[in-house]
């Protein structure tokens, strides 16, 4: 059962509460001054601390110590007891962040109502951290493409530091996939994963989401700098935070410790910032929306998720995976892909990256007959409308409808087989192989049509030369 830690300067108080809460079952320990109890304290912490406001002989009085374990340690509940109670101890008290207060000489029964309240709490914000700490499936990563690699390398080199990361990429690209990747295999592993989605905190209270607050009435609310200490703190979007926490944010960084709205004493906090943004954030500075030395303060290692039109090797692979976790999670069909199907899925526009690819495989698993493979055609089906849209069904461009014959087909010829090199990761025998021509015949006609082949990123790829598009 949990660890109670009581102190007081009088024995046999604390011997007669820690031989009530051990018939109880409950573990405990004791301290008789300030010293004994700060070492407590640092050795173990325990779930939960009795702690008698007046010390005799000690350092520190109950309130300092009240303090000094809201400061840094504050989901610890702390329960008040004194044979000097009045309303202002209480309400000192309360204001530093204690559960409850209890005047000597004090009722048994009440006394245990206060400490399983009180253990109740501590578990419930233990059980919130844990749930925080954990994303909705499994932290994993899918892919074997070159762009993918490179990524991959790259989050390995910062896992094991404690550097700031600043992730780079477009909308749904799995840039906090990749936060929780250098999380999960760091030394700050067993610390929480704490998000802060600056787009989606209102600006007037994003101090009071990361600070937390302090006051009379509700005492010490911590902020998400607080839950996040001893692992990772990772801002969603950060060219969306506010200028003037901007700055605030920036001294945390410098300092390691920051004030509660209200509050008056310093925290100290140990976390690892990893940030990322869809944004230009040079562009940002430029135009006074961004803070510069913020910027580099968190852009020390700079990662480019990659989109998924440069990992099209990957999409069959990432289409199966999905299909895995949504009959494990959501009990739909274990599907599998036709070969058509998985041509058209690389073959699609995917503005939206990987979490619109996820949505479609989830929308043809639920609109569909639930049998044998997924064909191509319950792909074109699928409705993908909106900002996201990936243009599921075929419909002859504009720019194509207007030109002749001859042009139209170029175009046409050119954008297919770009289409396809890319699908392939740049590998012009896969690519020749599927669209049924000969090695050397695909080389004459992608020079004859302007397209090039290189590196890009780390990924082998296909373009237009510049002045032949058309």
């Amino acid at each position: 059962m949990a660890d109670i830690l009581i102190v007081d300067d009088e024995r046999d108080i604390r011997e007669l509460i820690s031989d009530i809460l051990e018939d109880e079952g409950y573990t405990t320990r004791l301290a008789g001054t300030s010293d004994e109890a700060v070492a407590e304290v640092a050795k173990e912490l325990p779930a939960l601390m009795i702690l008698d406001i007046w010390l005799k002989d000690s350092a520190m009085d109950g309130i300092d110590i009240l303090k000094m374990v809201k400061r840094e340690h504050p989901q610890v509940p702390v329960v008040i007891i004194s044979g000097h109670g009045n309303i202002e101890i209480a309400v000192a008290a309360i204001k530093q962040g204690a559960y409850d207060f209890i005047e000597k000489p004090f009722n048994i029964d009440q006394l245990m109502v206060v400490i399983a309240r009180a253990m109740e709490t501590s578990r419930l914000r233990r059980e919130n951290v844990e749930l925080k700490r954990k994303d909705n499936g499994p932290v994993e990563m899918i892919g074997t493409s070159a762009a993918f690699r490179t990524l991959r390398a790259n989050l390995e080199k910062v896992m094991r530091s404690n550097g700031r990361v600043m992730l780079t990429g477009p909308a749904g690209s799995g840039k906090e996939l990749a936060a929780r990747i250098i999380h999960g295999g760091g030394e700050r592993a067993d610390g929480p994963f704490v998000v802060v989605n600056s787009a989606a905190v209102e600006p007037d209270r994003m101090e009071e989401v990361l600070f937390g607050r302090e006051g009379a009435e509700r005492g010490i609310e911590p902020g998400l700098l607080e839950e996040a200490h001893g692992g990772v703190l990772y801002f969603d979007e950060v060219a969306d935070m506010p200028l003037g926490t901007q700055s605030k944010i920036l001294r945390v960084l410098v300092e390691q410790s920051f004030t509660r709205v209200g509050g008056a004493d310093r925290v100290n906090v140990d976390v690892r910032v990893i940030s990322s943004t869809t944004r230009d954030l040079t562009a940002e500075i430029a135009a006074k929306r961004f803070r510069e030395e913020l910027y580099h303060r968190l852009n020390v290692v700079p990662i480019q998720v990659p989109p998924l039109a440069e990992r099209r090797e990957d999409i069959p692979e990432l289409a199966g995976y999905f299909i895995r976790v949504f009959n494990a999670t959501q009990g739909l069909p274990l599907r599998k892909l036709s070969d058509e199907a998985k041509a058209m899925l690389q073959s699609m526009h995917w503005p939206g990256n990987v979490r619109q690819l996820k949505n479609v495989i989830e929308r043809v698993l639920i609109l569909g007959d639930g049998a044998g493979e997924i064909a191509a055609a319950e792909l074109a089906e699928v409705d993908t409308g909106g900002e996201d849209g990936a243009g599921g069904n075929v419909v002859l461009p504009a720019a194509l409808a207007t030109l002749p014959l001859r042009e139209a087909r170029e175009a046409f010829e050119r954008e297919y087989l770009l289409t396809q090199i890319n699908r392939f990761g740049g590998n012009i025998s896969r690519t020749a192989s599927f669209v049924g021509m000969e090695r050397s015949a695909l080389h004459r006609k992608l020079k004859s049509l302007g397209v090039v082949t290189g590196t890009k990123s780390g990924a082998r790829v296909a373009w237009v030369a510049e002045g032949d598009e058309g």
